[in-house]
């Protein structure tokens, strides 16, 4: 059995070592699942101020459509929904947590790009977000240079360059930078992620989001790469495939709004 265990390890080991040879990663970290299984528990890094996908409470609850994703999965593999330690995390430790082995995954409204998938694996996705635009000015002309806050960096930049040339750009580092700067007029509109103008609608209803929508992208579960978690990630995938199946996720993306 020894020898067994050691060619395993010998292989999981090649296997890593030649995928990053060819896309020049770091090695990436995780429990497997016997090491899960035996815990009793998931750690799972998630974000605790992006309402509706994962939010605290005016009781100061964790909630919030990635939260009930997490929860789900904990009590379809372990059996029990509580048996979960959310980790809050920053966009920039998303990727980096799990492959520092700080977290066994991170379901936190990470995109899966062809950059990403060379250091970390991805779940099968949960949601297709996409980009839109939010106002309270009722007469806003969308086709008329109009002044538009969007986060530095973001996907968004480009969208909004490719598909409305004319408008100005204003970049913030943050959702309350731009709550600011449209509050005092300084800007006539944001634009970003559905799924957060989602939440910010909910939370300021002076504002409504507007029906045009760009582009589509895929949200889904970060996950360690290597041969040894494969049992992890399949268990994963196939609880998300049988939730799109029986329509629980469409049910809970409704929910959320």
């Amino acid at each position: 059995m020894k020898k067994i265990k050691y060619f395993y390890s010998f292989l999981t080991g090649l296997y890593l070592g030649v995928s990053c040879f060819f896309s020049q990663c770091n090695i990436v970290n995780g429990a497997e699942w016997e090491e899960i299984n035996n815990r009793g528990h998931f750690i799972v890094g998630v974000k605790n101020n992006l309402r509706p996908l994962g939010y605290l409470d005016s009781q100061g609850n964790l909630q919030g459509f990635e939260i009930d994703i997490a929860k789900r999965l904990a009590q379809e593999l372990l059996g029990d929904s509580e048996a979960i330690k959310f980790m809050p995390i920053r966009n920039s430790q998303r990727l980096q947590m799990v492959m520092d082995d700080q977290v066994d995954f991170v379901i936190a409204s990470v995109t899966v790009t062809n950059s990403r998938q060379r250091i970390v694996d991805f779940s099968p996705h949960y949601y297709f977000d996409s980009v839109g635009i939010i106002t309270k000015n009722k007469q806003i002309n969308l086709f008329s240079p109009i002044k538009i806050a969007v986060l530095k960096n973001s996907l968004t930049v480009e969208e909004m360059k490719v598909n409305l040339p004319q408008a100005k750009l204003i970049g913030v580092n943050s959702y309350q930078e731009a709550l600011s700067l449209l509050e005092n007029e300084e800007a006539d509109a944001f634009a970003g992620d559905m799924t957060i103008l989602a939440g910010w609608v909910q939370e300021y209803p002076q504002y409504f989001i507007l029906p045009q929508r760009w582009s589509g992208y895929p949200l889904a579960i970060v996950m360690p790469k290597g041969l040894q978690y494969l049992e992890l990630r399949q268990k994963v995938a196939a609880a998300i495939k049988q939730w799109r199946e029986d329509g629980w996720l469409e049910e809970r993306a409704k929910f959320w709004g």
